[in-house]
């Protein structure tokens, strides 16, 4: 392959890069990214860019060193409009196109909206480098209330940092219990602790019906709150919406890929044309899309490898871990649970927010590990027993 062309300039694409470099080839290779910054890190811009830690300096995926022996040709703030798989081209919303022999698919995700929200000053969402710099100069006004749609991970963190500023915090999500699908009620139930335990309001079982608004200029509203489905109101001068992604793929529209929910893919990341593979937010691999950091350069590695052979000879093995710091808390899980499968804590106490615990399944097989605050042990039990059965 003389070009090869990455779409999408998030970590996915940067570690594709970085996988393509490291397996040998040394040919022309165009990154296309629609975000006018240079490429830079996500999980930063929900904690310590949000409250002024860290700024876009220290969120770069890329220092000069590594750009340079990466040799990349980088068209920044550049949407590719079409993919062209018969003419070997990604053609761009500008009308150029780059001519290439072999595509990476690694255009993300977009923030979900709440309908009607649009334009509408103080509502926020948080998926891009602007999307943070606009909450962060909202949070600094004054001492806003903040009220928080979404009770997963980014939201989860979104309070932290908002509670760790002094301001007032409300958490809106329609589950009984945040985060049990995904981790199980007893884990679920001691992530959910933290929030009561830092003064962040959480409001399980919470319907959204609206926001209240008032004028704020000729054609512009203000919002003032979020409205409940029991008749309620929770007064906010700041709304943050964190109710997940709908992948990037219209502008694959007949490209002859398939899409559902993403670019599906084979166990190999690689699509339906042998010359394209897909990695990070937008791949569906296995019926699903892995939203995890660390899954993005798994992917990574497995796709160049396959791209550059022309066929699928690497499998994607997705390791499940993620990480998420909460309230000076670091939460970690890996693995593939089931929210059925049977809690041991092997370590620590949840009451005391320090522990360790395994998955285990009906088979007596460890299926995932989670802990909280006590990164050392969550090491050494996935190391010593993820995957393995219990000994009788």
């Amino acid at each position: 392959m003389h070009t090869i062309t990455i779409v999408g300039g998030s970590v996915a694409g940067i570690r594709s890069a970085e996988a393509l470099r490291a397996a040998g080839y040394d040919g022309r290779l165009v990154l296309v990214g629609d975000d006018v910054h240079r490429p830079y890190d996500r999980p930063p811009l929900s904690k310590a860019f949000l409250d002024g830690g860290v700024d876009v300096d220290g969120i770069g995926l890329l220092d000069a060193e590594e750009e340079a022996e990466l040799a990349l040709d980088l068209r920044l703030g550049a949407t590719a409009a079409r993919l062209d798989p018969a003419g070997g081209r990604v053609v761009l919303a500008d009308g150029t196109d780059v001519a290439t022999d072999g595509v990476v698919l690694a255009t993300g995700g977009s923030a979900r909206r709440l309908p009607g929200t649009e334009g509408v000053e103080g509502v926020h969402t948080l998926r891009t480098l602007d999307d943070a710099l606009a909450l962060r100069r909202a949070l600094r006004d004054g001492s806003p209330r903040v009220a928080i749609v979404g009770g997963g991970f980014i939201g989860a963190e979104v309070a932290s940092t908002c509670r760790a500023m002094g301001l007032e915090v409300t958490v809106l999500d329609g589950l009984p219990l945040p985060l049990a699908p995904v981790l199980g009620p007893r884990i679920a139930r001691s992530c959910v602790d933290l929030h009561a335990e830092h003064g962040t309001d959480l409001r399980p079982g919470a319907a959204v019906a609206g926001l209240a608004t008032v004028p704020a200029g000729p054609d512009a509203r203000r919002v003032v709150g979020v409205e409940l489905g029991d008749g309620t109101t929770v007064k906010a001068d700041v709304v943050v919406v964190g109710i997940g992604i709908t992948p990037n793929t219209g502008w694959l529209d007949g490209s002859g890929l398939r899409v559902e929910n993403g670019v599906c893919t084979d166990a190999g990341m690689v699509t339906d044309l042998p010359n394209v593979v897909a990695v990070g937010d937008v791949a569906r691999h296995d019926g699903r899309r892995q939203e995890h950091w660390t899954s993005a350069g798994e992917q990574a590695a497995v796709a160049a490898a396959n791209l550059l052979a022309g066929r699928a000879q690497a499998t994607f093995r997705p390791s499940g871990y993620v990480w998420s710091e909460q309230y000076g808390r670091m939460l970690q899980l890996a693995g593939h649970p089931s929210a059925h499968d049977h809690v041991d804590v092997v370590d620590g106490d949840p009451a005391d927010g320090r522990f360790v615990a395994r998955y285990v399944d009906d088979r007596g097989v460890t299926t995932g590990v989670f802990a909280m605050a006590n990164p050392r042990q969550f090491g050494r039990v996935r190391r010593s027993e993820l995957g393995r059965p219990q000994a009788a």
